[in-house]
């Protein structure tokens, strides 16, 4: 192969990673996340949790609950008996990504795992990309957001889901 066949080859390849690049931007941008609303109510905080405990408790898993309102304060948590102390911290910093972040925390928990440019994610300050923060929505708007921690990831992200899934 010549130089310059090798220049027009690596040109194209450029041109195709950039149209990848500006199609992903495009698609990103179109798919804005929800806005938010009034912050969460003590009584909602409330429903939330005890609908996330309940799932925990069926499965035995200890854990921490934490509830954040649109502004990433703390509104309510629970630390379930035996469970490890700093995961009071953790579900709040789920709570908080989610929050902050206006989608759950597994998504960056994927960035993170899939590599490459999603690894950059770990760079932003604050940020937990783990598993186990959702925002809680009420009427399509952001109203705060659960955090679990305890157990693993994906057992933390199925007991927030019960909580969130009771606010509808």
């Amino acid at each position: 192969m010549s130089k310059s066949e090798f220049f027009v080859r690596l040109f194209s390849l450029l041109m195709f990673v950039g149209v990848l690049s500006v199609t992903a931007l495009a698609q990103s941008a179109a798919q804005q996340p929800p806005s938010y609303g009034s912050p969460i109510t003590l009584a909602q905080a409330r429903k939330v949790a005890a609908a996330a405990e309940a799932e925990a408790a069926k499965n035995k898993w200890n854990v921490v609950i934490a509830i954040v309102d649109t502004g990433g304060n703390l509104v309510l948590l629970e630390r379930m008996d035996d469970t490890q102390i700093f995961s009071i911290e953790i579900a709040q910093k789920k709570a908080r990504t989610a929050n902050g972040m206006r989608r759950p925390s597994k998504v960056f928990d994927d960035l993170v795992a899939a590599g490459g440019v999603g690894v950059r994610v770990l760079g932003i300050d604050q940020l937990v990309p783990i598993e186990g923060g959702i925002p809680l929505m009420v009427d399509g708007k952001i109203v705060g957001a659960i955090g679990v921690s305890g157990v693993t990831s994906q057992q933390d992200g199925q007991i927030a889901a019960a909580g969130v899934a009771a606010l509808k």
